[in-house]
């Protein structure tokens, strides 16, 4: 079988323009809260660079050079640990609590977050379990219930810490892949009704939940308490229209605007470089979405097909609903925009996935 000798070029300059993007947007939007909090204007920058970015880049460089079956062997091991991790953020001692969350764990200095580890073992387990099934998958029986008490237990976890943004990434993460395996459509069905019922019980049961829902529905219901950061969002994108007020001349970054590096940057780019820079920012996201799925149709096996679905779905849609959310199309959710957002844990995994990625590609008989 023909295999390309390099990986895919072009989803390689486009991961580069993302990073480039998102130290340039850190910089600016984190200038005032980094002052603040740190004393220093380009903390969040520098934090980024040296503990996301460049060490990102190491993994991605040397995971591309593995040959992405090794995967389909330590996929149940490295699943089985996250599951550990998963469990240990509600140990004392172990997990780190802020803001109410248990999503942490303490490493000496650093801070790890085991639900973005999930995003990546939960694809590689998936595709190596689905794998084995091959016809069995469509099976009610053999899997489609295993597969949801799977996806379940994940979930438990995961809106224990509580994260309901991240669980349904998880969620959308788990289905393209079932789907890709050839699931039959009323197993689909079925799990979006569960997922929907799942929502409207967890909104129910949780005020903030509910909170955001109305705030969702009713932008401007309570602009200074519970409606304050979609409203302040909205006026940072409406502010910049279609050129930006200018790089670094965001004001709603000065204490108006919550997590201006984190989950509402989007909001700041708009602001700063307008339409035009979003427009960019989106573009380069759906050349990502095209490469990675032309590597899913040209891989040459099922399991190389199921992770490449698996990654680029994953790192899509995460940016998908954030700026859905940030635009208000959907509730908030906290979930981080990939490559751009402030979060060494979040950029690491991303650019260990997109290693397999560019694994994958190298592989394939044709790109």
């Amino acid at each position: 079988m023909k295999s390309n000798k390099n990986p895919d070029q072009i989803l390689i300059i486009t991961i580069f323009a993302l990073l480039v993007f998102g130290l340039v947007m850190i910089s600016s939007a984190g200038v005032v809260v980094s002052k603040y909090r740190f004393g220093d204007a380009y903390y969040f920058f520098k934090h980024q660079l040296f503990y996301g970015v460049i060490p990102g880049l190491i993994l991605m460089l040397a995971v591309q050079k593995i040959d992405y079956r090794f995967w389909r062997k330590i996929a149940f091991p490295l699943f089985a640990l996250n599951l550990f991790f998963l469990v240990l953020v509600f140990i004392p001692g172990a997990g780190l609590k802020f803001q109410g969350a248990s999503r942490w764990i303490g490493l000496g200095p650093f801070s790890f977050q085991p639900s973005e580890m999930l995003k990546l073992t939960i694809i590689l387990y998936l595709a190596a379990w689905l794998e084995g099934k091959r016809e069995k998958g469509a099976d009610l029986f053999e899997g489609f219930i295993p597969f949801l008490a799977i996806v379940g237990v994940v979930g438990f976890l995961i809106i224990k810490q509580p994260d309901m943004g991240t669980l349904g990434v998880i969620v959308i993460i788990a289905m393209s892949i079932y789907f890709m395996s050839g699931a039959k459509m009323s197993h689909l069905l079925s799990m979006f009704a569960l997922g929907g019922v799942a929502f409207l019980a967890l909104v129910k049961f949780e005020s903030y939940r509910m909170n955001r829902l109305l705030v969702f529905l009713h932008p401007e219901l309570d602009p200074r308490g519970i409606g304050y950061q979609i409203n302040q969002a909205l006026l940072a994108i409406g502010s910049g229209g279609f050129f930006g007020l200018g790089l670094g001349y965001s004001r709603q970054k000065f204490n108006y605007l919550p997590e201006p590096v984190g989950d509402s940057i989007f909001a700041i780019i708009c602001e700063e470089i307008g339409m035009i820079g979003a427009t960019v920012l989106i573009i380069l996201f759906f050349v990502f979405a095209m490469r990675g799925y032309k590597i899913a149709k040209n891989a040459p096996d099922l399991f190389g097909k199921l992770v490449a679905v698996g990654i680029t779905s994953w790192i899509i849609f995460q940016a998908l609903i954030n700026i859905a959310a940030v635009t208000g199309l959907v509730p908030l959710t906290g979930i981080t925009l990939p490559f751009i957002s402030y979060g060494g844990t979040s950029l690491i995994f991303s650019m260990i996935g997109v290693g397999i990625l560019l694994n994958i590609s190298k592989k394939c008989e044709r790109m």
